[in-house]
């Protein structure tokens, strides 16, 4: 069975450090994991339940539930804007919150990694995204972590596909999701 992740990135920028982690990710997926890198997370309107309606729903809105209700779980690849979760993927966890009790990211597996310019890497930004998307529905892995501080310089000349030590932490990351995604159920 091929466990199909879904990656969602919180930047926008073309040269952004998070979307090259994030490319890294499908990349390096291990056999037996798929990551799906998102596009279209710049498309979706903010959350506003006057848009929000069955069978009207924004087309975008409508194709990253679509992703996420096809995905066997969730990565989230998070910078740091000012000490928090950056506002398009804060945007995205509040679509796929709705429609009340049928998220999208209902007890699906779901970590966050990132790569900020701070000496920490994002971290605050990383817990507030678990915060978001655990209350959203989803089983957020807690214990799964990746924050890569220095990303300005540690990637000027280097993808996170060609750092070694990125490849590897990124892999293991990848490959602790698969096991959480199809570890059986406890009863």
């Amino acid at each position: 069975m091929t466990v199909r992740i879904l990656a969602l990135v919180g930047s926008l920028r073309a040269g952004s450090h998070n979307r090259q982690l994030a490319e890294a990710a499908v990349k390096l997926a291990p056999e037996g994991a798929e990551v799906d890198l998102f596009e279209g997370l710049a498309d979706i309107p903010f959350y506003n339940e006057d848009i929000d309606v069955e069978g009207d729903v924004p087309a975008a809105a409508a194709r990253l539930r679509e992703a996420a209700g096809s995905a066997d779980a969730i990565l989230l690849f998070s910078p740091e804007y000012n000490g928090t979760i950056p506002a398009v993927l804060k945007n995205a966890i509040d679509w796929l919150s709705r429609p009340f009790g049928a998220s999208g990211l209902k007890d699906k597996p779901l970590a966050v990694v990132g790569t900020a310019y701070g000496q920490y890497g994002g971290v605050w930004a990383q817990d507030e995204a678990r915060k978001a998307a655990g209350i959203a529905g989803a089983k957020v892995l807690e214990d799964i972590k990746l924050s890569i501080a220095g990303s300005v310089v540690r990637f000027a000349e280097t993808h996170p596909s060609d750092d070694a030590e990125v490849a590897a932490q990124l892999t293991e990351v990848i490959g602790r999701i698969h096991g959480e995604a199809t570890a059986p159920v406890a009863a």
